[in-house]
């Protein structure tokens, strides 16, 4: 199989598991216990006119497959509806959260694959203490949970040292980048720990071939072996954990967004199921699948062309 012809079977796959993951995101709000109703009218005993009303302003009477279709219709036009909650259209509320939340998820990933690649590969290299103590430090931050690392951190360098802000989002991009940083470094440690250990464990693997013994054997220079042949035979394995970061990332901006008063779609998602606003729910979370398997599709895409010995046939997938 050409990459063209792989490209667009993965592109046919994306869309088919986007339309399931649609039908599943739907069916989990039209089976969750509450109804929108009771929140619009704020727990007051309404009459049956009333009720009637907002049931047919928000088409809840509507069978299922009904109220499914319409909404995937209005998606398909780039509608998501309208908040319960803010009494506005939910493209508007995506649009002015949305990027808060990618930059905080691109600095917490520059930090992942930067630091932790770079740990990964000097712990493989150099063993002894160094590799010791990459060890010990790895499996601390892959035992820390975001939510405590934001709390520590904090404590430490925003009461404490007054180093960084301790919440919100500033003025301006700059202020912006100063008030994430916490929340980045907050958000990014597990998964630090976990890609060192992933390269590092990669790395050695590849380190204990025969072809690797054979190149040190004849003399060419380590420096050479290890960026040439070590790290990029291992680097394969590295991609395929991509999309697991990146999910991994999504999921915890909505712990790290609230301890930061970030005001992100993380913390707009975790407010809009306390007050169950639905469309607003289901938005969100359409939106992070389409980010995770648009990153899985880049890694499936990339994969090859880093390590030629990947195979491009049916069933392949990074994900």
């Amino acid at each position: 199989m050409n990459f063209l012809k792989f490209t667009v079977r993965r592109l046919a796959e994306m869309a088919a598991t986007l339309l399931g993951a649609s039908f599943v995101i739907f069916g989990a709000m039209y089976l969750a216990p509450g109804s929108p109703a009771s929140f619009l009218l704020s727990g007051r005993s309404a009459s049956p006119d009333a009720l009637r009303a907002v049931n047919e302003q928000y088409h809840l009477d509507d069978p299922f497959a009904v109220r499914y279709f319409r909404w995937l219709g209005q998606l398909l036009h780039g509608d998501f509806g309208r908040s319960i909650t803010y009494r506005t259209d939910v493209s508007r509320l995506l649009a002015d959260r949305l990027p808060s939340t990618l930059l905080l998820v691109t600095m917490a990933l520059v930090l992942v694959v930067v630091v932790g690649l770079a740990l990964g590969r000097i712990g493989a290299v150099r063993g002894g203490a160094t590799d010791a103590t990459i060890l010990v430090t790895t499996t601390l931050a892959v035992g820390t949970p975001s939510f405590v690392a934001a709390v520590v951190l904090q404590g430490v360098f925003a009461v404490r040292l007054h180093w960084f802000p301790a919440g919100g989002t500033g003025e301006g991009f700059g202020q912006l980048l100063w008030h994430l940083t916490l929340p980045a470094v907050a958000l990014s440690l597990y998964l630090i720990g976990m890609l060192a250990r992933v390269t590092r464990s990669a790395m050695l693997d590849v380190l204990g071939q025969e072809h690797v013994t054979v190149a040190l054997s004849r003399g060419v220079p380590k420096r050479h072996v290890i960026s040439r042949h070590v790290f990029r035979n291992a680097l394969g394995t590295v991609l395929t954990t991509g999309g697991l970061i990146v999910s991994t990332l999504l999921v915890c901006t909505v712990l790290v967004e609230s301890a930061f008063g970030v005001g992100g779609i993380g913390q707009l998602l975790e407010l809009s199921i306390t007050t169950k606003d639905f469309p607003t729910v289901q938005a969100i979370s359409l939106t992070m699948v389409v980010l995770f398997m648009a990153v899985n599709l880049v890694v499936d895409l990339v994969h090859p062309l880093v390590d030629p010995r990947i195979s491009l046939g049916p069933g392949r997938s990074a994900a």
